[in-house]
């Protein structure tokens, strides 16, 4: 295979000029016609059993061409792509311009090119950090998030329901007197106050006590989705079984010693206080690095072909479909319950794969003024530290994951570091 032109069409687009020789042409054929071969009668031979030249005779000389030529076309197009020397990010359709046994294969291919892009302002680029901050106040929020999570659920018998309290009830729903799909229920547990059912269901039954049987009337929304049922005033049959309130543990030093490895309340609020200081500055910082990040996408300079646009659409729609298939959802299903279609979905991800796109250019053209390279010593770092996620050696992580890409995402990163470390960073008043 030969590389004979490479001539530049337009911005980030060449038109390769490929030769694929007689010899290695002829040897497709052969190939092809010994793999074809077998599912070809001739009259006058047994099925599989025609020699190559009766079978062109009786077909046409070109009967092998297209599996020949289907059989050549990638490597010849991937050898001719390395001796371009040009980074390659979309092929265009394959014209063929000459196929004989003679002279071979001729053919042009259109190919889009990684482009070329400037960007000027990086260092110097201005944030603000938010305040971090965190109040008594805050502390007893979270005291009280940990309080309801080790909370338990007891039976009342000496009082009537109340809001808040979780009933178990059985109910029917009936409209014009008769009863309508999809209103009875039985032994079913229902938070007053939860706004789980219809307006004014839950609160027609506070104040009834375990045993009870009762009425209550109310109106279906305009917009409930049931189309029979909208604006209908309904009678719902209810029998009271059970009623239940939530029962929260003291906040004592013993409360502090069962959800903590510390013996008084008081040291379990200030790791309270230390982990949200800590979470609440590591949002700071990564409001800082968006911020940043946001402005470097928006100082990007230079024609991005639509190809790197929609190859990024494209990657992020196959991670979404594989996060769906991890939870047991296919990717047809989701757009069917969405009410959506391939092209929505692609719009939908467009904005933000075009930031990404513009990101990841920025920051490769930024090692690449700075001179950003990661060491051998860091790379082998990162394979250890992939290998000890997937809970696999390093040398098979070597084998799946290519080097240049981790490189790249070492390079990406100290990218990141170094415009962080150059910005001008202002605390929030």
């Amino acid at each position: 295979m030969n590389l004979k032109a490479t001539t530049k069409t337009e911005t980030n687009k060449y038109e390769l000029e490929i030769e694929i020789p007689a010899v290695d042409f002829n040897k497709a054929l052969d190939e092809v016609y010994k793999a074809e071969s077998k599912k070809i009668q001739i009259p006058g031979f047994r099925k599989g059993k025609a020699p190559k030249t009766f079978i062109e005779k009786y077909y046409g000389e070109n009967v092998f061409f297209e599996g020949a030529v289907d059989k050549l076309y990638r490597p010849a197009l991937m050898d001719a792509i390395d001796a371009s020397g040009l980074e390659v990010i979309s092929v265009g359709q394959a014209d063929i311009t000459e196929v004989s046994k003679e002279n071979g294969v001729q053919l042009k291919v259109v190919v889009v090119v990684k482009p070329e892009i400037t960007i000027d302002g990086y260092k110097g680029i201005e944030a603000t950090q938010p305040k971090v901050e965190v109040t008594d106040e805050d502390v007893s929020a979270e005291l009280v998030k940990v309080q309801d999570r080790n909370s338990r659920m007891v039976t009342v018998d000496n009082r009537a329901a109340l809001t808040g309290d979780t009933t178990v009830i059985d109910f029917e729903g009936f409209c014009d007197g008769v009863a309508f799909d999809g209103g009875k229920g039985e032994g079913f547990e229902l938070s007053l106050g939860s706004g789980q059912f219809i307006p004014g269901f839950e609160d027609q039954i506070v104040g009834h006590e375990i045993g009870e049987e009762f009425d209550i009337q109310v109106k279906f929304p305009e917009e409930y989705q049931a189309e029979e049922l909208k604006g209908k005033d309904a009678t719902f049959k209810i029998k009271l079984h059970e009623i239940k309130r939530k029962e929260l543990p003291v906040l004592d030093d013993e409360f502090a010693k069962d959800v903590s490895e510390f013996d008084t309340l008081d040291e379990y609020k200030n790791s309270l206080r230390e982990k949200l200081t800590n979470d609440r500055t590591k949002s700071a910082e990564a409001e800082v690095e968006n911020q940043i990040l946001e402005t470097l996408i928006g100082l990007v300079e230079g024609e991005i072909p639509d190809e790197m646009y929609e190859n990024e659409v494209e990657e992020s729609i196959n991670n979404f479909a594989y996060r769906l298939q991890s939870q047991g959802l296919n990717l047809e299903t989701y757009l069917k319950y969405t009410g959506m279609d391939v092209e929505a979905l692609k719009e939908q991800f467009k904005p933000q794969s075009e930031k990404q796109v513009k990101l990841r250019l920025a920051l490769e053209k930024i090692a690449a003024l700075e001179g950003l390279e990661p060491t051998e010593e860091e790379i082998n770092e990162e394979y250890e530290k992939i290998a000890k996620m997937y809970e696999m050696e390093a040398d098979k992580v070597k084998n799946i994951v290519a080097e240049v890409q981790v490189k790249g995402d070492l390079q990406s990163q100290k990218a990141v570091d170094f415009v962080k470390a150059n910005a001008v960073i202002k605390t929030e008043e």
